[in-house]
């Protein structure tokens, strides 16, 4: 168990699991961002922060899963991009028509 240990510790610390974990976190703050939003708000909101936050967080993770050769992380991450994109447009869109977010 302590060769498994002292593995699992390694590759933790590894510059490639550093930037897993700098994304994760990255990631986790748009939940956090979302969450304390609805409360100020009194309801369910999700403020543009959100949006940059998530491809902030998904950008990292998808360069962690380029270096780490992750095709599970490849394919999750590059999904979500694009449609993190897709929802910055279409509330830039709304906005330049006047609409209410």
């Amino acid at each position: 168990m302590s060769a498994w240990l002292d593995e699992f510790l390694a590759n933790a610390m590894s510059p490639i699991a550093v930037l897993g974990f700098i994304g994760q976190a990255v990631f986790f703050l748009r939940f956090l961002v979302q969450w304390l939003s609805s409360e100020k708000h009194g309801r369910s909101v999700i403020p543009i922060a959100f949006w940059y936050l998530s491809i902030g967080g998904a950008g990292l993770l998808l360069l962690y899963g380029i270096l780490d050769h992750d095709p599970v992380i490849l394919l999750g991450q590059s999904m979500g991009i694009a449609i993190y994109l897709r929802n910055l447009h279409l509330i830039r869109k709304a906005a330049a028509a006047g609409e209410e977010s």
